[in-house]
């Protein structure tokens, strides 16, 4: 458990002192902004590893009893976490988590659709698994990200009022208010059904790679529930 608390605690760490601190502008002003995001990408990869790693590791200390039920609720909300990481991961967002600079959003970028589509895409994952897990560990981190994706995004949204300018503000948060029904024809198109196709193709891969990886078959807890 020692081993799973510190590195829970080094992976929050680093994901929340670089902003107030002034360490992420002390370091960007230094090595320049693309080598600080290739740098903190990788930092970031190796701790979510070593925590993952450090949790599978962990003592297992049940909280209830995982079954076939709780098994597939990953199983189905995991498809439209896929399609929402596919769909916004090489897309710029002013208002929220972001891992593109360019700020330029065409018509057709989920972030016309939904405002905050890799915290929920992170959400439903955190969710999902908090409720297979059924155990102490499974709770502190899987928990922590669904508490951390929820507040993140009202924390961006608001950064984002202060930092930008308020007609790029407004402009922003424009795009993804109105009929959703509206937004979602404005944004249907060949890129969009692509990024779709491409989250339903990691969907699967992810089902596929979860025992190798994890250890463990969530399909084959739900055909013996």
């Amino acid at each position: 458990m020692t081993a799973f608390l510190a590195s829970l605690s080094i992976f929050v760490l680093a994901h929340s002192l670089p902003g107030p601190t002034g360490l992420r502008l002390a370091l960007i002003n230094r090595f320049g902004k693309k080598a600080y995001i290739i740098g903190y990408s990788i930092l970031s990869t190796i701790l979510l590893v070593w925590l993952i790693w450090s949790a599978l590791n962990a003592p297992y200390i049940p909280l209830w009893d995982p079954n076939g039920a709780t098994s597939l609720i990953p199983v189905i909300l995991m498809l439209p976490a896929c399609l929402l990481f596919a769909s916004a991961i090489l897309h710029p967002n002013p208002l929220s988590l972001s891992f593109v600079q360019n700020p330029i959003i065409k018509a057709q970028d989920i972030t016309n659709l939904i405002r905050h589509p890799l915290l929920w895409a992170l959400f439903l994952w955190a969710t999902s698994h908090t409720i297979a897990n059924g155990d102490l560990v499974g709770v502190i981190m899987f928990g922590g990200f669904a508490i951390f994706s929820l507040a993140g995004m009202k924390i961006m949204q608001r950064r984002a009022e202060r930092t930008l300018p308020t007609e790029e503000f407004n402009s922003a948060m424009a795009r993804t208010s109105g009929q959703f029904t509206l937004r979602f024809k404005r944004v249907m198109g060949w890129a969009f059904t692509t990024e779709l196709i491409s989250g339903a193709l990691l969907y699967l891969a992810l089902l596929h790679l979860h025992e190798p990886v994890i250890g463990v078959d969530p399909l084959l807890l739900i055909m013996f529930w």
